[in-house]
């Protein structure tokens, strides 16, 4: 009750700064809330609109990381520190889907509604645990749980998991630094690339037939074989420069999507880069929602604490404080899951 009470102080907040972030000054500048930057959208043709506006839409002291959208318009996102999975509807109420979920990192959603989800238990270096003999692993949450690993072939761990996407079946992509694998419906686990890598985030193209793998400064692909081994490693996209790839979206024409440290990348189905949506924070999670699909949200890093400064942690921990912004976009989300 304490964490839920605290969690709508937040809000409350929340709201009210938000409310105040958009007073316009008398030289017609944005006021800003601390540690966020002016964030100029371009305009990227069918993307999204010249000088569009971020809107805050949540903020706590906890994360809302590896967030994914729902059929009905809402969020879905992950909390470590919580070990829940909670949801923001379309008018961004907050509340619990998941409790007990041993530290989920991200997750994702299948075309049968089954949510998935990379559990890190008590691997959070913030919790100063002198040892964690709980495996970390990959499973299925919701409607029935299910695990589908939590050790490599050779019977080592899966490490600290980071990012997943559903493959639509059964099984799921996960990232575990350095590396990218794959867990199938069996609960076999394969190796997508483990060498020469620095993995992050991860993403299907629409037909499931291209994964996605964030490489910090560039973003690779791979082929996608019916078993749900890859292949054919090769490099999609460069971040001109930019660096810390980050999580992933598509969309309806198969564009992609990229956080990174410079903002929000954008690349045609061909790698091409289209564009750079400018962000108020550092994006590290992204997904399309809303009624229309045209609302993107960005789980980004750092927020304001009650006293109207940013949240400060405890000397030695961690600060996993975060924000969700959303924008109105052109571009419409592809929720359709690979088939």
């Amino acid at each position: 009750m304490e964490g839920v009470l605290k969690t709508k102080a937040l809000l409350t907040i929340a709201s009210c700064l938000l409310a105040s972030a958009f007073v316009v000054n008398q030289a017609g500048a944005e006021m800003l809330l601390a540690g966020e930057h002016e964030a100029t959208v371009k305009a990227i043709p069918g993307v999204v609109a010249g000088g569009a506006q971020w809107e805050l839409v949540w903020s706590s002291d906890l994360t809302a990381d590896g967030i994914v959208g729902s059929p009905d318009g809402g969020l879905l996102f992950a909390q470590e520190q919580s070990n829940t999975v909670k949801k923001l509807d379309k008018n961004g109420r907050e509340w619990v889907v998941v409790k007990n979920a041993d530290g989920p990192g991200a997750v994702s959603l299948d075309k049968e509604g089954r949510l998935y989800a990379v559990q890190r238990t008590c691997t959070d270096p913030g919790l100063h645990e002198p040892s964690c003999p709980e495996l970390t692993k990959v499973s299925i949450l919701l409607p029935t749980p299910k695990r589908l690993a939590d050790s490599f072939a050779d019977g080592s761990t899966l490490g600290r998991v980071n990012d997943v996407i559903a493959d639509g079946k059964g099984g799921a992509y996960f990232t575990s630094f350095p590396g990218a694998y794959y867990a199938s419906a069996a609960g076999k686990v394969m190796v997508v690339e483990d060498k020469d890598i620095h993995s992050n985030g991860i993403m299907l193209n629409r037909d499931g037939k291209v994964l996605y793998v964030t490489n910090n400064t560039s973003v690779l692909a791979f082929d996608v074989k019916s078993d749900g081994s890859t292949s054919n490693r090769r490099e999609f996209a460069s971040l001109g420069g930019d660096n810390g790839a980050d999580g992933m979206a598509i969309d309806s024409e198969g564009r992609l999507y990229v956080t990174a440290a410079g903002g929000i990348h954008v690349y045609s189905r061909d790698g091409k880069q289209l564009g750079i949506i400018g962000t108020k924070r550092r994006p590290i999670s992204l997904a399309f929602s809303g009624p229309d699909k045209k609302t993107l949200y960005a789980a980004s890093m750092g927020a304001v604490g009650p006293n109207g400064k940013a949240f400060v942690t405890p000397e030695g921990v961690r600060n996993t404080s975060m924000t969700v912004y959303k924008i109105t976009m052109e571009a419409q989300g592809f929720l359709g899951r690979p088939k």
